[in-house]
């Protein structure tokens, strides 16, 4: 597909150029028109209103998808209704040359090359079943130094790589097809790309160095999958996709819209492009299921002293240098408003939590630490679980719809913080995006705990614009030039902070204080199955404690 995919455009026709945005709960298209490499405009197209993928969460601590086949169904509906669109504006989609696909990162997924079927369900980057399989790891490297040095990342739940151990350890079809080599692993872009390129019928199996980079399986430093970490995670190399650079030539597009693949980044990386972070010391956060805040830090890597991770942030080409970037990562920011909804009742859709914490102007000394998946940065305390602290007769939904966007914002200052210490400069305003940025009194919320102001573009969905601007920037299409003084104006609205530091700080204490209490809150246990291991560990409990009560009474 490469060698064809060189013919390409004609710099003095119209053309567009797509992104695909896959989310984990919605799949969003976003198209360029450039008229003589020119700037033109941004057709925005948010497929539907409601999720198009669902989650489901059949254990604690458990977030699958329903089916990897869904999630391409998604991408496929999201083409359909964007041809519509195009159509409705006499638009040919002949004129549809490149395309770019942002993913959620570290969802691992496994398939079968030959059938094209998915062995199993996509384990989102939420999923907590592998925490017994990180404390054993943990055990078994003390202090994770030659492991973090090499990905940047501590050993969690959140990686794919306990994730696809966790699959190779617990499913059969996995297992076997690893055994006859007809398994293919991949995080959602590989899987996508995959699909769209032809399947079974000589589709590429491949990811870019943006999402290779949260796997554990992959050596910031080399650049390339590390054999020495597939050996500590037992992965077989022979499954892991090609990583290539995060904007080059991947391959033509097997559907209706005959165009070739020229980028594929990580969601947070594409949000970085897309709020135009090209320079060290640039950063941006968004704000989606889970928070995400990245500080560009230039060509070398820097490990973090704080809790932060180091990741790659982009390769703009097979000869351009890699640019790397300090992450901070939230589990849980979006997800709590929709766990408000879903499973308390408190609000009946998301944009009504802003009409209730108006409504209490404060959380009355009400705090939430929503840690459903435990704590990510700085912490990475996988044992720790939501807690809310200092409710009393007075408190109503009200309070608790504040304290949650609170929570939110609580979150961001501890990894700006950690993420200061790191660096030596502190940020003087910060940058951000993501769906609950239009949440305007969350965006108030976080200047005033912050100190600092926060500015939101208009156009807040910049993880889509991140990719087009990547695929608009590849060898073959440069219709986006990503140099500084080339960069498209995007309008931006400006919060200050309305709190004096005093009172923030008052605030931001009492929430740490509500962390300590959720710290250390889950143990590892064996889970109920067939065999009865769940019952017979309680009865061991039990008779235990039955002897220690028969030991406390003297002999007569």
């Amino acid at each position: 597909g490469e060698r064809a995919a060189k013919k390409l455009l004609n710099p003095t026709e119209i053309t567009l150029h797509g992104q695909i945005s896959q989310e984990e709960l919605f799949t969003s298209r976003l198209l360029r028109k450039t008229l003589h490499h020119h700037n033109g405009f941004l057709y925005f197209n948010p497929v539907t209103p409601n999720p198009l993928t669902q989650c489901s969460h059949v254990k604690p601590g458990w977030v699958l998808h329903e089916d990897p086949k869904e999630i391409m169904q998604s991408v496929y509906e999201c083409m359909e209704r964007t041809c519509e669109k195009l159509s409705q504006l006499n638009i040919d989609i002949s004129n549809i040359k490149a395309v770019g696909v942002a993913n959620q990162r570290e969802t691992t997924l496994v398939w079968d090359k030959e059938t094209g079927e998915p062995l199993y369900n996509a384990i989102v980057w939420l999923d907590l079943r592998t925490q017994s399989t990180v404390e054993r790891l943990i055990t078994k490297t003390p202090g994770q130094n030659k492991n973090h040095l090499k990905t940047g990342l501590p050993i969690s739940t959140y990686f794919s790589a306990v994730k696809l151990r966790w699959l190779l350890d617990n499913v059969d079809e996995v297992r076997q097809a690893v055994l006859s080599e007809r398994a293919m692993f991949g995080t959602v872009d590989s899987w996508i790309i995959w699909c769209l390129t032809g399947g079974r019928n000589g589709g590429i199996h491949c990811t870019d160095v943006s999402n290779a980079s949260r796997t554990m399986l992959f050596n910031i430093h080399t650049m390339d999958w590390d054999p020495e970490l597939c050996r500590y995670f037992d992965v077989p190399m022979e499954i892991l996709p090609k990583v290539r650079s995060s904007s080059e030539i991947y391959g033509w597009m097997v559907s209706s819209v005959n165009a070739v693949f020229f980028c594929c980044l990580g969601d947070q990386s594409a949000a970085l492009v897309g709020q135009m972070c090209f320079t060290e010391g640039q950063a941006k956060n968004t704000y989606g299921t889970g928070c995400f805040l990245l500080r560009h830090t230039g060509t070398k890597p820097v490990m973090s002293d704080h809790g932060l991770l180091t990741t790659v942030a982009y390769k703009m080409g097979k000869d351009e240098p890699t640019c790397y970037a300090l992450e901070g990562s939230v589990a849980i920011a979006g997800a709590v408003v929709r766990w408000l909804k879903d499973n308390m009742g408190i609000v009946q859709s998301s944009s009504e939590i802003e009409t209730l914490a108006a409504a209490a102007g404060s959380s009355y000394g009400c705090y939430f630490v929503p840690a459903f998946s435990g704590l990510y940065a700085p912490y990475w305390e996988p044992s720790a679980r939501g807690i809310i602290c200092g409710l009393t007769q007075f408190t109503n939904r009200n309070h608790l719809a504040f304290a949650a966007l609170e929570a939110v914002c609580f979150q961001t200052r501890e990894i700006l913080d950690a993420m200061n210490q790191d660096s030596g400069v502190h940020l003087t305003q910060l940058q951000v995006d993501g769906g609950m940025t239009s949440n305007r009194l969350l965006m108030q919320l976080q200047a005033d705990i912050l100190c600092m102001s926060v500015v939101r573009p208009t156009m807040s969905e910049t993880t889509a614009l991140g990719a087009a601007m990547a695929a608009g920037a590849a060898e073959g299409v440069k219709v986006w030039n990503l140099s500084p003084g080339h960069l498209p104006h995007i309008t931006s609205e400006k919060y200050e902070p309305q709190i004096n530091s005093d009172e923030s700080e008052f605030r931001f204490a009492r929430w740490k204080k509500a962390v300590q209490r959720a710290m250390n809150w889950e143990t590892t246990e064996p889970c109920c199955n067939a065999n009865g291991t769940r019952l017979s560990y309680l009865l061991v409990k039990l008779f235990q404690q039955l002897y220690e009560m028969f030991l406390m009474f003297p002999e007569p």
